[in-house]
């Protein structure tokens, strides 16, 4: 379990600073701090939800469940943004799936 939280922190973590990049891209890096931050914030809980000790599935129904606890996380910070963002809305799902590809990976 230990291993499969630190891969799911590490992995949110940096998908968080690929998404704060492409956020300051997309608004002409004059995006305030707080929202950057709360939005690296957000995918380091993605991290943490997906490497919680989740049962072992099939990997289409890992993928999946990836793919839905990303949405649920990121729709609270979409949410929070007054619906602002649909596009780092989306990537939390995207990121959900990729995280669970990667913690998954070596299992057969």
């Amino acid at each position: 379990m230990e291993k499969r939280m630190i891969k799911g922190l590490v992995g949110g973590a940096l998908l968080g600073i690929v998404c704060v990049i492409g956020a300051n891209i997309r608004s002409g890096f004059n995006s305030d701090l707080n929202f950057i931050f709360a939005l690296w914030y957000n995918r380091v809980i993605i991290g943490l939800v997906i490497g919680a000790p989740w049962s072992n599935l099939k990997r289409n129904k890992e993928l999946f469940r990836g793919g839905i606890l990303g949405l649920l996380v990121s729709f609270a910070f979409y949410a929070s943004t007054n619906f602002q963002d649909p596009i780092s809305f989306i990537a939390g799902i995207i990121y959900g799936v990729i995280l669970e590809a990667y913690i998954n990976k070596k299992r057969k």
